[in-house]
């Protein structure tokens, strides 16, 4: 990976993780060397493996695989992708955010009568 990449890759990590502070949870990078459960890119989102993807070209599959690859079991995957001049953005699988949206109580209308 060519150095600059590394390098805006470090500082998305860091926009994510004060995101997550200015909303209330304990963000900081995770420990990426190690690779796997343990190293989400950012840590501070109980339930969530966290990979942060600051690029152009956004590989959108290929980034979900990653962090459904290195969760601990039970994590939800969330990729979180932000171009040059645009907000973050996070991806989930359908399912997961279904589930969020049930968590939240919002029922579907069979539910809720």
């Amino acid at each position: 990976m060519a150095r600059m990449s590394r390098t805006k890759g470090k500082v998305g990590e860091r926009e994510v993780a004060a995101l997550l502070r200015e909303h209330g949870f304990d963000g900081a990078r995770g420990v990426q060397y190690q690779g796997g459960p343990e190293s989400p890119d950012v840590i501070g989102l109980p339930g969530f493996h966290v990979e942060v993807k600051r690029v152009e070209a956004f590989r959108l599959y290929e980034a979900l695989e990653q962090a459904k690859g290195e969760r601990k079991p039970g994590d939800i995957p969330a990729v979180f992708h932000r171009p040059n001049m645009r907000p973050w953005v996070v991806v989930l699988e359908a399912s997961d955010f279904l589930s969020l949206v049930r968590a939240a109580g919002i029922v579907p209308k069979e539910d809720a009568a």
